[in-house]
């Protein structure tokens, strides 16, 4: 079959699948199945990001994978190495093999060098998630040494899609609960644990433990294997402890409930150790204003706006504090309250706390 009209059926597989899977999981899973059938590979990994952070919020990993993404995390934020994918996004470079980032010298790779030759995997694609401003994922494909390298035309087509698969990403991301949906029970409130600095648990708290499962079982994962969103935090905190690069956290849409963030902080043990503390807390309103823009699409002034009637402040105030007429934010307000879909500050208010659990401060 001619491999340009082979490349746009299985794209129209894809844009069929994004258009009737309501499961993220099973999203990503299927487009590895779809992938595989135009770009062949030996392993690949699907993850979703806080477009905040650029950190995993949870992956979908094949078996081959599993095994060594603990070493692909060491290396993401302990190393320098060619292809990192902050260094992908802030570049906007979509799509890059590890063989010709290293010009055909793979071994030039800490990562190659490392992890993937020692596993049998020769190169690499990475593809970073990007729609608009916002990366929501990253795409990840590998071959065995003895495969041939990606081509030109693979990646290629691999760029084409992004659009429409980070713009499935994004929807599974920024799902928002239903209006009658019940936040989970208190007893899902702050969790604590402490890992080792080689990621094993040490201690919980039962908040710790339940967030655990619930993580586990949106991913899907067993129960000796550590919720990549925790992996992420973690790793990122043991390997840059520098306050200068804030607290390593995530914020996650789970199945029901609460977006749940997660923080990591290293700490320094009795016996010269590092540990680490990860904390599980449902999301406050500053975790939640990046999601409620992005999910609306509000600008930057309607953001500082949105933020200002969280805290109760009046029209007066709000003009106040931004250097804005009355009238000005009577329409900034508008515009928010046609976004959201509702029409007074009060009903405002309310949709905020029913679907976001956000009060006025």
């Amino acid at each position: 079959m001619n491999t340009n009209k082979h490349f746009s059926q299985i794209k129209k597989q894809i844009i069929k699948l994004g258009m009737v899977t309501d499961s993220s999981h099973h999203y990503r899973t299927s487009l590895l199945s779809l992938l595989r059938e135009a770009v062949p590979f030996d392993a690949a990994c699907c993850t979703h990001v806080d477009p905040q952070t650029l950190l995993s919020t949870g992956a979908v990993t094949e078996d081959h994978v599993e095994s060594i993404h603990p070493y692909l995390f060491q290396n993401e934020y302990g190393e320098e190495d060619v292809n990192s994918y902050e260094q992908l996004v802030h570049s906007r470079i979509l799509v890059a093999t590890l063989y010709e980032a290293t010009e055909q010298q793979p071994e030039r790779s800490a990562r190659y060098r490392k992890v993937l030759n020692p596993a049998g995997f020769g190169d690499e694609l990475r593809a970073v998630l990007i729609l608009g401003e916002a990366c929501w994922g990253y795409l990840t494909l590998y071959r065995k040494a003895e495969q041939s390298k990606f081509l030109p035309e693979e990646y290629d087509w691999i760029a084409s899609l992004i659009p429409l698969i980070a713009t499935r990403i994004r929807a599974f991301s920024l799902e928002l609960p239903e209006r009658d949906e019940t936040w989970l029970d208190n007893h899902y409130g702050s969790g604590i644990a402490v890992l080792s600095d080689q990621l094993t648990l040490l201690s919980s708290n039962p908040a710790a433990d339940r967030w655990l499962d619930k993580l586990r079982s949106l991913e899907k994962i067993d129960a000796h294997i550590l919720p990549r969103p925790i992996r992420a935090v973690s790793t990122q905190a043991l390997n840059s402890p520098s306050e200068s690069t804030g607290t390593p956290k995530v914020c996650i849409r789970m199945n029901e409930g609460p977006y749940l963030v997660i923080r990591a902080s290293r700490l320094h043990a009795s016996d010269g150790q590092f540990q680490c503390a990860i904390s599980f807390e449902p999301a406050r309103p500053a975790d939640m204003l990046p999601i409620i823009a992005e999910a609306y699409r509000l600008t930057e002034r309607e953001q500082q706006l949105l933020h200002g009637v969280i805290r109760g402040l009046s029209t007066k105030e709000l003009a106040s504090a931004l250097h804005i007429s009355a009238y000005t934010v009577q329409d900034h307000l508008k515009s928010i309250f046609n976004k959201s879909g509702v029409s007074s500050r009060r009903e405002l208010i309310w949709y905020l706390h029913s679907r976001y659990n956000i009060i006025e401060a």
